[in-house]
């Protein structure tokens, strides 16, 4: 599993795992902070993934280290392993009491499950190693109570399913206009409407946000595809906005 560097400082880092996956697996990300060499694993993914997430985490420091593995919404890409990741050190998973139910049917026994903090509906400010961290409600734009996670030391947006892509081969967007192609059927297609996205636009833009990192595909980390992307997708209309696409009898 690949690893790359997104941001370091003395106390603070922010680690990419790149996909792992093979075959017809969805691309998925792993992202990792560490502050003070306390450590938030971000949306792991699923039983074929973990192996290769727990070695990478473990070359890097020990287990007893990670305080928090978070979830940012329901979906089965990432509600697959924390039982595993519960049951081999004292890690907190961070999940919303909605989707408790959810993640009980992938075989989270009575013990783990007495390690889940629940996360209000209106977010919540999560301190790691000392260091703050917003978890910002951003309902719909994945799930009907969903969070995204803003770290204001590396001005990083963990956006999970908003800003994801698909069909490409590199990890980092280079060209803005040309990544769009690789975005649209997957906002269009998995996220709720375009007044969501024009919501979370307007909450976006009271943070100083210096990279977008996504749950599936390439990180946005200029500025100016940052500012590209919420104007972008402020505009896109998905999900009911294309109603009269759908519920239609088949022909």
């Amino acid at each position: 599993m690949p690893t790359q560097v997104l941001f370091k400082n003395e106390e603070h880092a922010n680690y990419l795992l790149e996909d792992s996956t093979h075959g017809k697996f969805g691309y998925s990300n792993q992202h990792l902070i560490i502050h003070n060499e306390r450590a938030m694993l971000l949306d792991p993914d699923g039983h074929k993934v973990y192996p290769y997430a727990n070695g990478e985490l473990s070359a890097r420091m020990p287990r007893h280290r990670i305080e928090y593995v978070f979830l940012s919404h329901r979906d089965p890409d990432l509600l697959v392993s924390p039982d595993a990741w519960l049951a081999i050190s004292e890690v907190q998973a961070l999940l919303t009491n909605t989707w408790l139910d959810f993640i009980l049917h992938f075989g989270m026994d009575g013990v783990t499950s007495d390690r889940i903090t629940s996360i209000p509906h209106e977010g919540m400010t999560l301190h790691l190693g000392g260091s703050p961290l917003m978890i910002l409600p951003t309902q719909f734009l994945a799930s009907g109570t969903n969070f995204q996670i803003y770290d204001p030391i590396s001005k990083i947006l963990y956006s999970g399913d908003l800003g994801a892509s698909a069909g490409i081969g590199y990890t980092i967007v280079e060209d803005f206009n040309d990544h769009i192609q690789y975005m649209r059927g997957f906002h269009q297609n998995y996220l709720a409407s375009n007044k969501s996205f024009k919501l979370w636009a307007k909450m976006a833009r009271q943070f100083e946000i210096d990279m977008i990192a996504p749950q599936h595909g390439a990180i946005l980390t200029k500025k100016t595809h940052v500012s590209a992307f919420i104007d972008w997708v402020e505009n896109l209309p998905s999900g009911v906005d294309l109603e009269d696409q759908v519920n239609k009898l088949p022909v």
